[in-house]
């Protein structure tokens, strides 16, 4: 579920459909806007969504379909969530490279990561969709991956997330002007919102998210994790690989997502708005004032 949005930017000439971005992540484009059977002729901000290539020490691993914004914390949290690195300090170097048909990322890792004996045909072979967390696996096992328990054990007001979730809007500004576009936002244990990364895929948002935890050095034990979409399965296995402990989704759970929570000690929080919520597992990681 996606935060409202005012979809249409004021009304600029047709020639200003190909000019440069005004805001990352999103390009112009001319429309026909009816109202009332009235036509105007306006130019749209549209969210990016293009391929980006992940190559694992030049080996093709996976193609995402995402927002070409904040890619370095992107490679950083996807190669996290994936496990083809340990820790941060295994990723040794990002490269970009713009292609024709969209963007390559050159993940140069450590020869102890586990990236590093990937052999290329257990790579993916299909691209990852911008709303699927796991297009491409082709077995079972790669698909549900339970993580390790959380060690999180902090506490927090239901002011706090309450604050937290009145706030989010407001740290949504490629969402403000397309309304197409995924958040997932890190607050603190007043409910102070101090980190967001945005993209059209969830499951992207939240490895970008995860990507500049790491940059900013942030414990992820000791905030709230929001995200404006549902709370799948993958999304509870990318927050507890994390090491986060509470998540916040403004739309629903899955049953596998509450399984597998309850399993990983994550707080999951389903139709998260500023005047209530559902708690599914570990209500006690919430105090009610």
């Amino acid at each position: 579920m996606l935060a409202a949005a005012n979809p249409v930017a004021p009304i600029m000439s047709d020639s200003d459909s190909d000019s440069a971005n005004t805001t990352p992540g999103c390009v112009r484009r001319s429309i026909s806007r009816w109202r009332d059977g009235v036509e105007a002729r306006l130019i749209d901000l549209v969210a990016e969504e293009v391929p980006i290539a992940l190559h694992v020490n030049g080996t093709p691993y996976a193609v995402m379909m995402a927002t070409p914004c904040d890619l370095d914390d992107f490679a950083l949290g996807f190669s996290l969530s994936e496990g083809l690195i340990r820790t941060p300090e295994e990723l040794h170097a990002v490269q970009t490279h713009e292609r024709v048909e969209g963007i390559v990322l050159d993940l140069q890792v450590a020869d102890t990561a586990p990236a590093a004996s990937l052999a290329s045909d257990t790579a993916r072979v299909l691209p990852g969709r911008s709303g699927c967390g796991v297009c491409g696996t082709r077995l079972l096992e790669e698909v549900v991956r339970p993580p390790e328990p959380v060690s999180a054990t902090h506490r927090y007001s239901a002011a706090a997330l309450q604050r937290a979730l009145a706030n989010l809007p407001d740290h949504q500004p490629m969402n403000a002007l397309t309304g197409a576009i995924h958040a997932a936002a890190w607050a603190d244990v007043d409910g102070r919102i101090v980190l967001v990364r945005e993209d059209v895929g969830r499951h992207n948002a939240l490895d970008k998210l995860t990507g500049a935890m790491h940059r900013h050095e942030m414990d992820a034990g000791t905030g709230l994790l929001l995200i404006s979409s549902r709370a799948s399965y993958e999304m509870v296995t990318k927050t507890a690989r994390a090491g986060i402990g509470v998540m916040a989704a403004v739309s629903a759970p899955t049953a596998l997502a509450i399984g597998l929570a309850r399993s990983a000690g994550v707080c999951l929080i389903g139709f998260a708005r500023a005047h209530g919520y559902n708690v599914y597992t570990c209500p006690e990681r919430l105090d009610s004032a």
